[in-house]
């Protein structure tokens, strides 16, 4: 059988700032730029789970991506979505909230999910923080 490639896409709003508070807040404006203001920003964030496998012989499926949607909703979006990723979400803090940071949690968070209920391997997140900016993960 052939090795396949699918994705889902989901989109999620969110809040952060990047800040190190071991650095002067003149510091934290020359690193991060507008990213560090201190009231926050916000952006319209799609995200994309892509899953590989053997289709199965009796779906023609991967994994069901309706399943793969519910649980990426369950874990990752209803967690984020309009939310300030700095202060609300459990699995981010302490992490400096970059998108490669992010990619990265989400990625601890879906691979072993992923895997166990939904009998396919975690292939790559890619997120979209705005339309010129995103980070890639494959776990590596």
């Amino acid at each position: 059988m052939a090795l396949i490639y699918i994705t889902r896409r989901e989109h999620f709003n969110a809040a952060h700032k990047l800040w190190n508070d071991e650095w002067s807040k003149e510091k934290n404006h020359e690193i991060f730029g507008k990213c560090a203001n201190e009231n926050w920003h916000g952006h319209n964030y799609d995200l994309f789970v892509t899953v590989k496998g053997e289709p199965q012989e009796d779906t023609g499926y991967v994994c069901d991506l309706k399943a793969l949607s519910d649980l990426i909703k369950e874990e990752i979006t209803e967690k984020l979505d309009h939310k300030n990723i700095n202060l609300d979400v459990p699995f981010m803090k302490g992490i400096m909230a970059s998108t490669e940071n992010l990619v990265i949690a989400m990625w601890k968070i879906l691979e072993p999910k992923i895997k166990s209920s939904l009998k396919c391997d975690l292939h790559c997140i890619k997120l979209y923080e705005t339309r010129n900016n995103f980070a890639e993960y494959y776990g590596e």
